[in-house]
């Protein structure tokens, strides 16, 4: 279809411009014309058909005027000489933007032979002609068999002339009423509206397989109208393919190009495979948004409406330019009127981007008080004991993070902070995180924690940004981006990364050098307000072995060369090296479990039994300290259990409360009682340690035994000067 536009549709913006052509008629790219345009025109040319998906609800121009999808669809069709441009979607059926091509399309349609669907009437007999207003004789039948209704009519007049008075009255109504209906089905009516998706197809393909005009026929949202997953829906995309493929060039064409059966979706996936792989004739065009050319025009058009916008300089606008790569042109419109409501001026981007993107108010970054960002050491430190060298690595991003600089506007987009702890387990990697989250957003629920034990399976990489189009999950959308689209302000953990399988380690590239993720649906996640934590254990399987070498005094600076060599070779091994190099600068080795601090988490373990057993009890726990500091010292000694940090006190300590819990079950101690708790020596080597709970003034109980463990190494059995032993013997 070529020639000069035909109908009164005129394009937005006034009068059509003119395709640029190289030295081989090829159209070149129209500043003022979007680029799609021109290659469904080259597609068209080739004889094919086109479905197109992708931006089909964003806007668009022409000739330097915004214009709709079908505004400048139905525009491109008007050009290239289409004489009836039909669209059909579920909602109005089949319908005609441009004004007369309905009345030409019925035009058409009554000057076409009639289907083979429907039957052919034969001319009348020349010894029966046919009356005006009556119906003709089938093949085969005789007059009276054919014409029922005369025979009938005669026998009304016949009783009319015999009858007088109303009954003749009555029968003279219901006879004038009877002609009147008949001759109703010959009046001239309204063409039907074609609103059936199977009306509408099988219309166009009548039209389209003519030679008469050049026609084109757009159909929108058939993937709505018939859903893939429903069989009966195959009948209706084989009709759609006929249509396609039985198109024919018209007469009136100069070109090679076929009259034009279009489809419209958002997401071609979500047609049969079948429908556009399997056929030649049939092809996808992707519109994709706004490429860094069309957001420059974009920009001179919205201009005036952006705040700011008479100071802005030319390299103000270029760096807007730059960061809204992957906007939508109704989103660069929303932009504009971001900048006004919330007096943001252009050559503050980042802001803009930023309040654009989060529509909210209080930015908890902002709300960080300089003095807390300071202090923020002392009160980590608090929170994860013995972990100074990482705390301090952990405060000094912050810092950074709440001053805002960067090298150059490149990391404005990516999170504000990662980290990789590496380290022994159970030293409080996951806890920093916690720590972190309270800290910066004051409040728990912003932390949220990705367990990489259940990412161990190549397909389980479509859990966090959403299983694609046709896939099991894809209703559900993305877990990873569907939180930070949710709460943007958060401390994302992933815990024990190494289980993670590789192909989930690539999702995580493009969110540490972009800073954003796009999900099935293809909604973008953006994580610039994050801070991401990678938490993993390699190399601690080998601490046991290195603390039995060097001892218990182990140099940070030798536990820090083993965790990082452990770390980079296992990125190698896996072949994500470059995965590596952006997690280096944030790589911190958390230490071992030192004896200084083993007696200080014993006692806020402690001091967490004593708070639950005062809350639901209303009972007071003291304990012995001196004893039960002397106990643990002992146990956690050994290279074996030292190897499991701060969650081996824990199991250690799990004798404590059962002891606890055995004597509040035994005894029944009223509300308001103090037990004391203590670890009682045994009499003799061979014995074990045994905690006893008792009742200051009143019998003393011994309930539990401490857990045995693999027996110490000779000498290394704590004891004061002179031999004492620092807990009491157990009377037998």
């Amino acid at each position: 279809m070529s020639g000069p536009p035909t109908g009164d549709h005129r394009p937005p913006g006034g009068q059509p411009a003119a395709e640029p052509q190289d030295r081989e008629g090829a159209a070149l790219a129209n500043p003022l014309v979007p680029l799609w345009t021109f290659s469904l025109g080259w597609e068209m040319e080739r004889g094919r058909q086109v479905i197109l998906g992708g931006q089909v609800r964003d806007r668009w121009w022409w000739n330097g005027a915004p214009a709709s999808f079908q505004e400048l669809l139905v525009t491109v069709l008007v050009r290239r000489g289409a004489e009836v441009v039909g669209w059909w979607d579920p909602v109005d059926g089949l319908r005609f933007p441009v004004p007369g091509h309905r009345e030409r399309f019925e035009q058409l349609m009554r000057g076409l032979p009639p289907s083979r669907d429907q039957p052919v009437q034969p001319p009348p007999r020349n010894d029966q002609p046919a009356r005006p207003g009556g119906p003709q004789p089938a093949p085969g039948q005789a007059a009276s068999e054919a014409a029922p209704e005369r025979n009938d009519e005669r026998n009304d007049e016949r009783d009319d002339e015999r009858d007088d008075g109303p009954r003749q009255a009555a029968r003279t109504r219901r006879g004038a009423a009877r002609e009147e209906a008949r001759a109703g089905l010959f009046t001239p009516r309204a063409a039907r509206r074609l609103t059936a998706f199977d009306d509408a197809v099988a219309a166009a393909r009548r039209v389209a397989a003519s030679p008469r005009a050049p026609v084109a026929f757009v159909f929108q949202d058939v993937d709505h109208a018939l859903p893939v997953a429903q069989p009966e829906s195959t009948a209706g995309y084989l009709l759609l393919r006929a249509a396609m493929t039985d198109a024919v060039v018209p007469d009136a064409a100069t070109g090679t190009a076929r009259n034009a059966v279009l489809t419209v979706v958002g997401d071609p996936s979500r047609l049969p495979e079948w429908l556009w792989r399997d056929d030649p004739r049939v092809v996808t065009l992707h519109l994709g948004p706004p490429d860094q050319r069309e957001r420059r025009l974009w920009f001179s058009l919205l201009r005036d409406q952006f705040r700011g916008a008479d100071e802005a300089t030319h390299e103000d606008f270029e760096r807007l330019v730059g960061a809204t790569d992957g906007l939508s042109a109704w989103e660069l419109d929303a932009l504009a009127k971001t900048s006004r409501l919330r007096r943001v001026t252009v050559d503050r981007h980042a802001e803009l981007m930023r309040k654009h993107r989060l529509n909210v108010t209080v930015d908890p970054w902002a709300q960080l008080d300089r003095g807390r960002i300071a202090a923020a050491a002392e009160e980590l430190a608090a929170d994860v004991i013995g972990q100074d060298r990482a705390v301090d690595a952990v405060v000094g991003a912050l810092q950074a993070a709440y001053v805002g600089v960067d090298f150059g506007d490149s990391g404005a987009a990516r999170p504000r902070g990662t980290f990789f702890f590496v380290g022994p387990t159970g030293v409080g990697k996951t806890e920093l995180a916690k720590s972190l989250a309270r800290l910066i957003f004051g409040d728990p629920g912003a932390y949220a924690r990705f367990d990489m034990s259940e990412y161990q399976q190549e397909h389980a990489a479509e859990r966090l940004a959403g299983a694609p189009p046709g896939y099991v999950g894809f209703e559900r959308g993305g877990e990873l981006t569907g939180r930070v689209r949710e709460r943007p302000f958060s401390v994302l953990l992933f815990d024990e990364i190494e289980k993670a399988h590789p192909a989930v380690l690539d999702k995580f590239l493009q969110i540490l050098e972009d800073g954003r993720l796009t999900d099935g649906h293809g909604r973008t996640a953006h994580f610039a307000q994050t801070l991401i934590v990678f938490t993993s254990n390699v190399g601690a399987d080998a601490l046991p072995e290195l603390l039995a070498e060097t001892g218990e005094d182990t140099e940070y600076a030798a536990l820090e060369a083993h965790f990082a060599s452990a770390v980079e070779e296992r990125f190698r091994a896996i072949g994500r090296p470059e995965i590596f190099g952006r997690l280096k600068p944030g790589i911190v080795v958390f230490d071992m479990l030192r004896r200084a601090h083993i007696v200080r988490i014993a006692d806020r373990l402690l001091a967490r039994l004593a708070d639950t057993t005062l809350e639901r009890r209303q009972i007071h726990l003291e304990f012995d300290r001196p004893s039960l500091h002397a106990w643990i010292t002992e146990r956690m000694v050994e290279p074996e259990r030292r190897a499991y940090g701060g969650r081996q006190i824990r199991n250690e300590l799990e004798a404590v409360r059962l002891a606890v819990v055995r004597y509040l079950m035994e005894r029944q101690p009223p509300a308001g009682v103090r037990l004391l708790v203590s670890i009682v020596a045994p009499s003799t080597e061979e014995g074990e340690h045994r905690v006893r709970v008792s009742e200051p003034g009143g019998d003393t109980v011994s309930l539990e035994k401490a857990r045995p463990g693999p027996p110490s190494p000779e000498g290394t059995r704590s004891r004061p000067a002179g031999g004492r032993a620092p807990y009491p013997r157990e009377q037998r």
